[in-house]
């Protein structure tokens, strides 16, 4: 048991797709003057704690259904290799979440049963989207979950952990980094369509077929970079959070290659680009809220 492995297995490189929207999150409530800097810590904190015991997780599921085999052509899971026993990735995911409920504490203290609520749904998202007797990333609402977690829970619920109450415009900014955070999961299905399929894990990228998925993908971007431009005109936000529109451009280098690739492997670095581009997203909006 290696220290490379459990980073393997917290797969840090997908981490900015939770730590954007808690940015977004914090930047708006920095723009209707309702920052508080603790709360705002105590979401981030909590938020990667469930992200990586929800990585942790499926790797262990995964593994213990039959979906990574060594036909995957994706980055080698843990579980799957043999770095680290399905006991011990298993144990790693309950820790995580363990932590965050320790954290989930502070926020309920803060704000209350919504935050229960939060907290509640989205370990229990995080388990079943590949656990439990009907996982629903094996039926084609993987998708569904990501834009609705990583997106208008997360950027919502940062909020109200600091403002103590809800704002609609809070919903619709987390659509936006919702959808760029999902097409982080198609660039992911999209590679693994052919295998999943075998192992009989429905996800969307398979039921829809490659062609639909690659649109999938090209119509999550354009509602990313949308996005910011309809809170603008709609005068939610200042023309400052126009930088997340920009920073859903950086996604076009994936987008050129989940249209033109010919080796599903260039698919790899495509997932990683599309991560960066989620969290520097979240980010730019953020510091547009600022102006």
């Amino acid at each position: 048991m290696t220290a490379s492995a459990w980073v393997a297995g917290a797969r840090l490189r997908t981490l900015p797709a939770g730590i954007g929207p808690v940015f977004m999150g914090g930047g708006l409530a920095w723009q209707d003057e309702r920052f508080a800097l603790l709360p705002c810590v105590a979401a981030l904190v909590g938020a990667l704690c469930i992200q990586v015991g929800t990585n942790f997780w499926n790797d262990y599921s995964d593994f213990v259904r039959g979906a990574d085999t060594p036909d995957r052509v994706g980055t080698p899971r843990i579980t799957q290799t043999g770095q680290l026993s399905p006991r011990s990735v298993r144990a790693a995911a309950g820790l995580s979440f363990a932590l965050a409920v320790v954290v989930g504490v502070y926020l309920v203290w803060r704000g209350g049963w919504p935050i229960v609520g939060i907290g509640v749904a989205s370990i229990v998202a995080g388990v079943c989207y590949t656990g439990g007797p009907w996982p629903f990333g094996y039926h084609g609402l993987g998708d569904v979950f990501v834009l609705l977690f990583f997106g208008p829970v997360a950027v919502a619920g940062t909020y109200y952990v600091q403002a103590l109450e809800w704002s609609t415009a809070t919903i619709l900014a987390g659509v936006g980094v919702g959808a760029l955070t999902t097409a982080i999961l198609v660039v992911n299905n999209l590679r693994d369509r052919a295998t999943d399929a075998v192992a009989g894990k429905r996800t969307l990228a398979v039921l829809l077929g490659e062609r639909a998925t690659k649109i999938e993908f090209t119509g999550l971007l354009l509602v990313a970079v949308a996005i910011p431009l309809v809170g603008v005109a709609q005068g939610y936000w200042s023309p400052g959070v126009l930088l997340g529109s920009g920073a859903a451009l950086l996604a076009l280098a994936p987008l050129r290659t989940v249209w033109t690739h010919e080796d599903l492997r260039l698919l790899n670095p495509a997932l990683a680009s599309t991560a960066r581009a989620a969290g520097a997203y979240g980010l730019l909006f953020a510091l547009g809220c600022l102006f």
